[in-house]
């Protein structure tokens, strides 16, 4: 059970995680804000799937960074800065919101990944 957990929770860089992870928390933060109304309306479901998504987000974001990789590759793009960070933005939040859903594809990934390279983290 140590090795599974090891070659999947762990197997993000720390820096990585704790970078993805103040992302996560603030998208986290800002949410449980606007849907509870200013903190006046907070439901325990709510707070438990901001956690949740919070926790997860940093593998969700791995999966979506591995595509866009994929597809791009080492492709430099130029682009007005506006419209980058509303794009992030966006990105950012779907993944996040979507990050019960896409987190254990990137967990199976890394849980393959450092099997397949013998790495005990």
């Amino acid at each position: 059970m140590t090795d599974f957990i090891n070659k999947t929770f762990k197997g993000l860089t720390a820096s990585y995680y704790i970078r993805q992870l103040v992302f996560g928390a603030a998208i986290g933060f800002a949410l449980v804000f606007l849907m509870s109304g200013g903190f006046k309306n907070i439901t325990v479901g709510l707070i438990i799937f901001a956690i949740i998504s919070t926790l997860l987000y940093p593998y969700s974001r791995f999966v979506y960074e591995s595509i866009v990789n994929f597809i791009f590759g080492n492709n430099v793009f130029f682009v007005n800065a506006i419209w980058l960070l509303a794009v992030k933005f966006v990105t950012m939040s779907m993944c996040w919101a979507g990050a019960i859903g896409i987190a254990p594809i990137g967990l199976v990934y890394l849980y393959f990944y450092h099997t397949k390279n013998n790495t005990n983290l």
